[in-house]
């Protein structure tokens, strides 16, 4: 088990590319079922501070393959 903000503390890796994506921003949780679905995480910062390079990312749950102590790895196209 792990507490959310410990997320927030670890790289994110995508296993396609090897591409680090970005700090988790939020969680996105069913209050139903009681199940984390995705990971929201930090888009590309702005460039001069003029200039964004995108939105945040969302990952959903599926797509996490492994979660460990120093980094989450993820599978997107």
């Amino acid at each position: 088990m792990f507490k959310i903000t410990e997320l927030t503390q670890k790289d994110i890796i995508n296993l396609k590319d090897g591409a680090k994506l970005g700090p988790v921003k939020d969680v996105h949780v069913d209050l139903t079922e009681g199940k984390v679905r995705a990971l929201v995480l930090e888009g590309p910062r702005k460039f001069f501070r003029l200039m964004s390079a995108g939105g945040d990312v969302v990952v959903p749950w599926e797509k996490i393959k492994k979660i460990g102590v120093d980094a989450v790895l993820v599978e997107l196209d």
